[in-house]
């Protein structure tokens, strides 16, 4: 009992003077191969004109979701969001929301990307089903599916492979290739 008592005050001693442990974070720098990131990052090319680089592609002890592997922007979910979001409303010139895009991964510029709104995604697209809006192509169970399994494993870009141009498999268009 002395020694639990001994470590509760040596711990409340620590949170009170602001002690913390400093770890280098690896996200964003430098690599040429896996091996050079530590677990759990992954070297990919993820950041327009950076080369390949550590990154987070899923937070950690993410499971894989029930329902299959988890999908990938590049392979998966960006031709849904074409097909469901970006053709009139959050493109490039859509008419939707100034503040975010959903024809890219990664925002630019103060503009969020389709990453940056995965939980919103989930929530109007999966859980609420207010989106795609009435009078709109409307998301088939499938699709929603994938959203939800996407968002759930961490909405990764691309994989290991990565894309060169930052997750816009089209050539680096921004526009979704429109």
């Amino acid at each position: 009992m002395k020694h639990i008592h001994s470590s509760i005050l040596a711990l409340g001693a620590a949170l009170a003077t602001g002690c913390t442990i400093e770890a280098p974070d690896f996200t964003g720098k430098s690599c040429a191969a896996a091996a050079d990131c530590p677990a759990p990052l992954t070297c990919v090319a993820a950041r327009p004109g950076e080369g390949r680089t550590c990154e987070l592609l899923r937070g950690p002890g993410i499971a894989e979701p029930p329902g299959g592997p988890v999908p990938t922007w590049c392979n998966d979910i960006q031709p849904v969001m074409v097909a469901g979001c970006v053709a009139g409303c959050h493109g490039a010139s859509g008419i939707g929301p100034k503040g975010f895009r959903l024809d890219v991964y990664e925002g630019d510029g103060g503009v969020l990307g389709a990453r940056d709104m995965a939980a919103r995604i989930k929530a109007r697209a999966v859980t609420e089903r207010t989106m795609p809006p009435p009078g709109s192509t409307d998301f088939s169970e499938e699709q929603r599916a994938l959203l939800d399994r996407w968002v759930t494993g961490g909405a990764p870009l691309c994989g290991d492979e990565g894309t060169a141009d930052g997750g816009t498999p089209d050539g680096g268009a921004r526009d979704g290739g429109a």
